[in-house]
């Protein structure tokens, strides 16, 4: 059970995606109920037009348990997870989706369509944005879902898509801490040696508009007074604003760790395909349902501009 906290700047974003046009979104495998009612509220706050894929029967029985019966929504039958990821891709390929959302489908079965089909020259990854009542501005971290074990210029890929979603957002100039378990080169732990390498390629541009550095570990990225202690100089340090996991298991434990032991509201987005992907969890809350697809509309609405 969260705490009272008001995650005020992911409401932000939602605010500035109100204002601009719905995005039509097709909402993959969508027959189960905390999916279609996360459809439905992102729907009625005018953020997303859904576009339904699944089995219509079973899509008319939860929209009529959740009171949407009378809504006039777009549902297109498929008999599968994989002919649902296929018929969204369809969706996408035919300019009739701008986006796309996971529903009950495993994200494997809807990724790898995704890759096949809508891949561009970017690296595909994921991103979550949380917004935490101890700390003083939107944090980002990433890979937690995607990329299982990047390696070094995967990492950079990486961080360069969740550093223009933090310029689409706002920041102007990101900093990025490259975590590892301890805060200097240790050839042993390969993270060390990744993360020292992205703050490098940064200075040489091959990262850009960004701030890099690391190895840092998660305390003296977060905290500058932790940094002190340890006698880290670093602008990155107390002033994070994406945190970039050293592979896929330590970014998904640290994200839900924030969720469920610090009172994080996460939103989660995917970047690189040739559309923006919604993925969300059946546990959200409703401000975290609706960040995630104001995500999706800013980085459908902004993404060409900034590249």
């Amino acid at each position: 059970m969260k705490d009272n906290y008001e995650p005020s700047r992911l409401q932000e974003l939602i605010k500035q995606a109100k204002s601009l046009p719905p995005v039509t979104v097709a909402v993959v495998d969508a027959g189960e109920t905390h999916v279609l009612k996360g459809a439905f509220e992102a729907a009625d706050a005018e953020l997303i037009t859904p576009v339904l894929v699944g089995r219509k029967k079973v899509i008319d029985t939860v929209c009529q348990k959740l009171g949407y019966s009378n809504h006039h929504f777009t549902i297109i039958e498929t008999n599968s997870e994989q002919d649902a990821a296929q018929k969204g891709i369809e969706l996408v390929q035919a300019g009739e989706a701008q986006a796309l959302a996971k529903g009950w489908i495993h994200t494997d079965a809807l990724m790898r369509p995704v890759l096949k089909h809508l891949r561009t020259a970017r690296r595909v990854s994921h991103v979550f944005i949380a917004d935490l009542p101890k700390y003083h501005k939107l944090l980002f971290i990433t890979d937690a879902a995607i990329n299982i074990e990047p390696d070094l210029l995967t990492k950079a890929a990486i961080v360069q898509n969740a550093v223009d979603l933090a310029r689409i957002l706002g920041v102007d100039l990101p900093r990025v801490a490259a975590l590892s378990a301890v805060e200097v080169v240790k050839p042993a732990i390969s993270s060390t040696c990744d993360a020292a390498c992205l703050s490098k390629m940064a200075q040489r541009r091959q990262i850009t508009n960004a701030i890099v550095d690391g190895p840092l570990a998660f305390d003296n990225a977060i905290s500058k007074q932790a940094a002190e202690i340890k006698q880290i100089v670093s602008e990155v340090s107390g002033e994070a604003d994406i945190l970039l996991a050293p592979d896929l298991p330590a970014g998904n434990i640290l994200a839900k760790d924030l969720d469920y032991l610090a009172n994080a509201t996460l939103a989660g987005i995917v970047l690189g395909a040739q559309v923006p992907i919604i993925l969300t969890s059946r546990s959200d809350g409703t401000v975290a349902r609706l960040a995630s697809a104001a995500l999706c509309s800013l980085v459908h609405q902004r993404w060409e501009e900034l590249n």
